[in-house]
């Protein structure tokens, strides 16, 4: 297999194989192409940049162009076995009413966030006082386009206080997994999350 992403390797171990699985925030259709190679996935995805969608077609992988902060009402009641929901949820408008509509057309949901309350993140804030800009977290303030700042302890306590089920976690330093003080060290992570 060629060089593959850390978090998309991380996502394509949480996905059973021959799964259906819908991408919500696709961008260029490289998870959902891997996801079809490498685990003969019904794979598609939504996306709103058109630039990103071209290269979806170019790849071959089906995307459709919706906004995904409109909902998902198209779709019905536990329609994929995944939801993908990876470098997306912080750039949404209303990031509880995708997760949930995620949840219900999904029986299950994989979520990636950026963790913006890592060591480098809060450093910078506190001894330059600026907006930090980070390997994870390359944009300045001006040309970011995350809506929303969350760690991975926000995301934790959000899904304690809706009732849904964090099955798996993976948390992501510059280079290697993080498992201890996971909210300082790491710079990503993945939930498999779910709803009964």
């Amino acid at each position: 297999m060629e060089h593959i992403r850390i978090d998309h390797t991380y996502i394509l171990n949480m996905i059973e194989p021959n799964s259906h699985v819908l991408d919500l925030g696709c961008g260029d259709g490289e998870l959902l192409w891997l996801l079809i190679k490498e685990k003969n996935c019904r794979a598609t995805g939504i996306e709103i940049d058109e630039k990103a969608i071209y290269k979806c077609v170019e790849r071959g992988v089906t995307v459709s162009h919706v906004d995904i902060d409109s909902g998902l009402k198209d779709y019905s009641d536990r329609r994929f076995d995944y939801v993908i929901l990876n470098e997306s949820l912080q750039e949404v408008l209303n990031p509880e009413k995708v997760i949930l509509e995620a949840l219900r057309v999904g029986k299950k949901v994989i979520v990636g966030i950026p963790n913006f309350c890592n060591i480098i993140a809060r450093l910078q804030i506190f001894f330059l006082g600026k907006v930090p800009v980070t390997k994870g977290l390359p944009y300045t303030w001006y040309n970011t386009p995350n809506l929303r700042f969350l760690s991975i302890k926000d995301f934790r306590e959000f899904c304690a206080q809706r009732g849904i089920s964090i099955e798996r976690q993976r948390a992501i330093g510059s280079k290697n997994e993080v498992f201890f003080w996971r909210n300082l060290f790491a710079n990503v992570a993945i939930f498999l999350i779910s709803k009964n």
